[in-house]
């Protein structure tokens, strides 16, 4: 018998026993469904369903766990935090993880605290007797990683953990209380590590934090583990430039704590567009592959991102605190690698090697890769999205703009049809620096985007140093870049290129 089928086998009966009961109506992973009657053929393992008995639980926390029979043992784990008023069941059913857990074969514990704890139902990330290494709701948390792993099998070295809001602060403090159980972390809407550590400062952080240094925002991680050094989590950070809950200034102390941690600096690798008016700015570790990346949606408010359809990369559904835009879950998951250990695993073809950029005009990009022994043909993405399937290991990506950055991946395909694992990503800038090209929007919106830094309070363009005014979501200039990477105030008019682009 396979070990696929053992595991599910396995999973059955302890969903049944060990694992408590049954939400009243558990969600699927592609819609709400009614539970089955006891002694049906349906598996509580493909249910969201709670969980009992994971541990001591010093932080009065319930479990929910979601494992589908399509993971494997040694499935990569994800921990889903909801958001304040939230519950484990509402983020199943709106924030598209479960159809990934599905595709991509890995398990999905949510952490779900109570009105007990907090009268709005938010996880406490601004309480140091709750949110630190040992203590309270973390170690809740790290104690439900513990039961997964003993239980499902889950790989330790592939554990992550994202959260929305007051989920998405507590994701922060557990990635920097605990680097060595998580390996990537994604916060949504939410706050730097150790922002607050009093009920009473956490409004501040909220509404814009404190004006610290990339340097103190890095000490607050590595005072949350003293003596660690290393590896770090890998950190998306994804932030709506019109949230008045969490401001938008929080999205950049991220940025710059996550970056210092890391020691890569601030100054962006790579940007790209992504559906849903969606900026991704990437900045990659010392050899190249991505650690911190931030992902800006012009105009989007408070809440997760989310992008109903069923395409392939779109997700999840819309309600309170789940907004249309671009489907979040997807790209953090690809950002993650968890796309590259789908079942089928394209006939267990491995990832291409020698992924490269082998030139660039203004309006095209070549590739080229080494060969996979028994590949059938190659897919290729280009910032997530499928631009060609070539037989051979090269190929040209032309129509693109001129003085963009694009991020390509290739994996092999194998004789099925299957899928295999995906290679390192690698940047593609286009030529034509000389093209000039316009961005009107706020200060915050500028720096998350890689246009312009902080410092001391104040905004200032990239390239010229321009001082750009105070760093807030209430000023607002029109930048100029020409050629690539360098930025000038253009209030009085810019005559680009292309057209004019509010973001």
């Amino acid at each position: 018998m396979r070990p696929s089928i053992l595991r599910r086998l396995f999973r059955s009966v302890v969903s049944a026993t060990a694992l408590g009961v049954l939400l009243t109506t558990p969600v699927t992973a592609t819609a709400a469904a009614s539970a089955a009657p006891a002694g049906t053929s349906a598996s509580a393992a493909d249910t969201l369903h709670q969980v009992t008995g994971f541990g001591s639980n010093p932080g009065n926390l319930q479990m929910f766990a979601y494992t589908p029979s399509t993971a494997p043992a040694g499935a990569p784990l994800v921990v889903a935090l909801h958001g304040c008023t939230q519950s484990a069941n509402a983020y199943h059913a709106n924030s598209g993880w479960p159809k990934f857990a599905d595709a991509w074969g890995f398990d999905v514990v949510y952490p779900q605290t109570t009105s007990a704890n907090n009268a709005l139902s938010c996880f406490s990330w601004f309480d140091a007797a709750k949110d630190t290494r040992g203590r309270g709701e973390a170690a809740s948390i790290v104690q439900m990683v513990e039961y997964a792993q003993r239980t499902y099998g889950s790989d330790g070295r592939r554990v992550y953990v994202t959260g929305l809001s007051a989920g998405g602060g507590m994701t922060a403090n557990l990635l920097a209380a605990y680097p060595d159980v998580f390996a990537g972390g994604s916060v949504a809407s939410g706050l730097p590590a150790q922002c607050a550590t009093t009920q009473a400062a956490a409004s501040g952080c909220q509404t814009g934090p404190q004006k610290l240094s990339p340097a103190q925002w890095g000490d607050k991680v590595r005072a949350s583990y003293p003596g660690y050094t290393g590896p770090w989590p890998r950190v998306a950070i994804w932030q709506g430039t019109s949230d008045y809950t969490v401001y938008p200034a929080n999205a950049t102390a991220l940025r710059d704590q996550w970056t210092d941690v890391w020691g890569i600096g601030q100054t962006p690798d790579g940007t790209s567009t992504l559906p849903g008016n969606t900026t991704r700015t990437v900045y990659d570790d010392a050899s190249g592959k991505p650690a911190v990346e931030t992902y800006s949606m012009s105009g989007m408010g408070h809440g997760l991102a989310v992008d109903p359809g069923v395409g392939a990369s779109q997700c999840g559904s819309t309600a309170a605190y789940f907004l249309d835009t671009v489907c979040s879950t997807y790209y953090t998951g690809v950002f993650w690698g968890l796309d590259r250990d789908a079942p089928g695993g394209g006939d267990g073809l491995p990832a291409p090697t020698g992924l490269r950029v082998t030139g660039v005009t203004a309006d095209s990009a070549s590739l080229s890769w080494s060969p996979v022994a028994e590949a059938a043909s190659y897919v290729v993405h280009r910032d997530g999205t499928k631009v060609a399937s070539p037989t051979g290991t090269s190929f040209t990506d032309s129509g693109l703009s001129p003085g963009v950055s694009y991020r390509y991946t290739v994996a092999a395909v194998g004789s099925s049809g299957a899928v295999g694992a995906t290679a390192p990503a690698v940047t593609a800038t286009t030529t034509g620096g000389s093209t000039v090209r316009c961005f009107t929007a706020s200060n915050y919106a500028h720096v998350t985007a890689g246009r312009a830094r902080t410092s001391g309070g104040y905004v200032y363009a990239h390239g010229s140093g321009q001082n750009m005014g105070l760093y807030n979501v209430f000023v607002t200039h029109t930048l100029k870049e020409s050629p690539a990477g360098y930025f000038v105030i253009a209030d009085s008019g810019c005559q680009a290129g292309s057209s004019l682009k509010s973001l």
